[in-house]
Order: C-alpha cells, then sequence, then structure tokens
C-alpha cells in the first residue's frame, strides 16, 4: 500500500511540474508577445526624419534578423511590420527607393525587402544599388502578379528570392524564415574555418566543422602526421584533414614491415569499393610496426586520427635532416589556412567527406609528392592497392 502511495505521489509531482512547466512557457510566449506589440505601437508614433522621412522602426530585443522594407503603398508596409514584428523580427520601412539606400549605408541589416513598381526608383534600381553598396544583404523582392518575370530577372541583379502579393501572415512568416535559414546556411559555408591546435587524445572532441592539428606532432606536406616516440621510433598516421576529406574508406591496405620507403613514398592506401587513394611517407626510414587493428576497424582512424589511429611505426634513416621539411604548431596551422582554401576551389566541403570520385583529384593535389611515381616496388603494388579493399 505504501508503495502504492509513493507512486501515485511521484506521478502527480510529475504531473505538476509539466503543468508548471507548460504553463511558464506560455506566460514568456505572451510577454515575448506583449513585448513585440509595445515595439510595433511605438514605431508607429516615432519620427526619423534625420534618417528618412517616411521611415517607421518597430525594434524587439533578440530579433531573429533585421529588415528594412521599402515600397510606395503604406498599408503593404504596415503589413510587413504587424506579420513580422510578432514574428520576432526588427522592421524598419520606407516608402521609396533613395530612402532605402541612404538607410542602407547607415544600418546592418540582414534583408531588404523592396516592391518592384515604385514611382521614381523602381524596385530593379533599388537591387542593383543595394547589392553594389552591401553585397553581404539579402535582397528580396515583392512582387505582383504582372512583375513575376521582372521578379525572376532581378535575381540575375543580386536578389536572393520573391514573394508574392498579396500574401497571407503565414506565407510571409514563412517565406521569411526560409530566407532565414538560407542566409544562416550560405554563412556557415563561408565562415572562416576553425583550426585547432589540441593534445593528440582531444582531437576526436573537435566540432564537426572544425580541424585539429595536434601539439607535439609534425605533419607533413602530404597530409600524413609522425610524432617521435621516446624510444626514436616514429609514429605516423592521416591527420584531421586527410581523415576527414577521405571519411568514406572502408578499409585500409598496410605497409609490409621491414619495407624501406623514402620520403614522398606511397605508405599506406585507403579504398572504398575498388576506389583507392594513396598516403605518402612523411620521411625516409624502414617500417617497424602496423597498426593491425584497423585492419578489421578502419574507423579508428576517423575516431581517433593522433592516438588508436596511427598507421604505422618507422625507424628513421636520418630524422634530424628531414624533420625542417615538416610543419609544427602555429606555422602548421597558417598552413592548415591555405589547404581548406584550396579545398574550397577544388569544390570540397570543409570538413565533409568527399564523394569518391573526387579521391583523385584529391590524391593529385593534396597527397602526392615528387617521389611517388618510383614509390612502390613492384611485388608490393597488389598489397597496397588490393590488400585491404
Amino acid at each position: 500500500m505504501t508503495a502504492l502511495v509513493m507512486v501515485l505521489m511521484l506521478l502527480v509531482f510529475v504531473l505538476l511540474d509539466v503543468a508548471v512547466r507548460a504553463i511558464a512557457r506560455r506566460l514568456a510566449a505572451a510577454r515575448e508577445r506583449r513585448t513585440r506589440e509595445a515595439a510595433l505601437h511605438v514605431a508607429l508614433r516615432l519620427e526619423f526624419a534625420d534618417e528618412a522621412r517616411s521611415l517607421k522602426r518597430a525594434e524587439v530585443p533578440h530579433p531573429k534578423a533585421h529588415i528594412l522594407a521599402v515600397d510606395d503603398e503604406p498599408v503593404v508596409l504596415d503589413s510587413f511590420r504587424k506579420i513580422l514584428v510578432l514574428d520576432g523580427f526588427s522592421v524598419d520601412t520606407v516608402e521609396n527607393g533613395p530612402e532605402a539606400l541612404s538607410l542602407v549605408r547607415r544600418h546592418d541589416y540582414d534583408f531588404v525587402f523592396t516592391d518592384l513598381k515604385m514611382p521614381g526608383m523602381d524596385g530593379v534600381e533599388v537591387v542593383k544599388a543595394v547589392h553594389h553598396l552591401r553585397p553581404d544583404v539579402d535582397i528580396a523582392v515583392i512582387t505582383g502578379y504582372g512583375t513575376i518575370d521582372t521578379a525572376v530577372e532581378t535575381m540575375q541583379h543580386g536578389a536572393v528570392e520573391y514573394v508574392q502579393k498579396p500574401f497571407t501572415e503565414d506565407e510571409l512568416v514563412a517565406f521569411t524564415r526560409r530566407l532565414v535559414i538560407q542566409r544562416q546556411a550560405r554563412l556557415e559555408a563561408a565562415r572562416k574555418p576553425v583550426v585547432r591546435l589540441t593534445a593528440p587524445a582531444a582531437a576526436d572532441a573537435a566540432a564537426a566543422r572544425d580541424y585539429a592539428v595536434p601539439g607535439g606532432a609534425f605533419v607533413a606536406p602530404g597530409h600524413v602526421w609522425l610524432r617521435i616516440d621516446p624510444s626514436g621510433r616514429v609514429n605516423v598516421g592521416l591527420d584531421d584533414f586527410g581523415r576527414k576529406a577521405l571519411a568514406l574508406a572502408t578499409a585500409i591496405a598496410l605497409p609490409p614491415v621491414g619495407r624501406e620507403v623514402a620520403s614522398g613514398d606511397a605508405l599506406f592506401t585507403l579504398t572504398r569499393n575498388g576506389a583507392v587513394v594513396r598516403c605518402t611517407a612523411p620521411l625516409g626510414g624502414r617500417v617497424v610496426a602496423v597498426n593491425e587493428a584497423l585492419r578489421d576497424d578502419v574507423s579508428r582512424l576517423r575516431e581517433s586520427p593522433y592516438v588508436h589511429g596511427w598507421v604505422c611505426a618507422l625507424a628513421p634513416r636520418d630524422l634530424a635532416a628531414e624533420l625542417p621539411q615538416l610543419r609544427i604548431g602555429q606555422p602548421l596551422i597558417a598552413w592548415y589556412q591555405d589547404e581548406i582554401v584550396r579545398l574550397r576551389e577544388m569544390g570540397g566541403e570543409d570538413a565533409q567527406a568527399l564523394a569518391v570520385e573526387k579521391w583523385p583529384e584529391f590524391e593529385r593535389r593534396f597527397l602526392v609528392r615528387d617521389r611517388m611515381a618510383a614509390a612502390v616496388p613492384a611485388h608490393e603494388e597488389a598489397a597496397l592497392t588490393g590488400g585491404g579493399s
């Protein structure tokens, strides 16, 4: 009986907690809406003649975006303010193109919404001018049924999208939210990638779009890292740049123990469905050990590139002479930034797996070094290119 009472009490507490949280969310939403309504009403009473004679401004706390709308019909602008401010956007509105351009010069907007048919300066001219003055601002065109073809043409001059009027509240909100998502995705794709100097064990904890370069390890031009063991041998593996680009690999072919390699020789290969990419030796020496665990689980290469993802160990031939060719620390970070730019130029996405059909180009641009042609003795070629597939 006591147990039943305890269960019932626990259930009551859970239900009360859920109810309180739901009520709190509704109250917070109601307060937020009242704040936005207040901003909307204030905007209708303010004058901004020093900035633009027809300007009306509604600013909300923590806006989803800052929008400037220009249209010669005040009723359309009233709709924009009412709909978008209540949805959490800060909105400025003006009734002509010259005033809009004046504001664009003064303020940082995320979006400009412009009507097409306006006296004096029409929407096409507004699109061209805004795109010239602030190419970072996304421009959307407001169009009527008879001007859709012209609206489409404005996209050649910098507009990103158009919305047809008359529009419902839901249509405008959905349209604007979609623009925000598209803008965020574009800005994210264009942002400078983050390259972090980390402890070797922390590389797998880096954000998905970030790159980790290992503290205390060297990286060769072919994106193979090496770390010097206290015994004098060097452990070797694929760096974070390479492991992200080649994340689709399903098998690895390891070099045979005892093989002699020179700097730039093919050392190990990654494969997927017959596609092969070769990775080169960071320095000359003899293979003294290989990571057999990778044969059964190549994901170790991706999940822990600088610890469990080591590929092989080399007894270096002339370590002191070859180390200056490698990068470590801050110079390594700067080089990574340049490599990421080169990856973008070939159509690759930052920190994303390359499609298998791009592997040959990736190998040629990023992994191959001068000695590749003489890299592998003939009797070992089959083992390297097919032994792990």
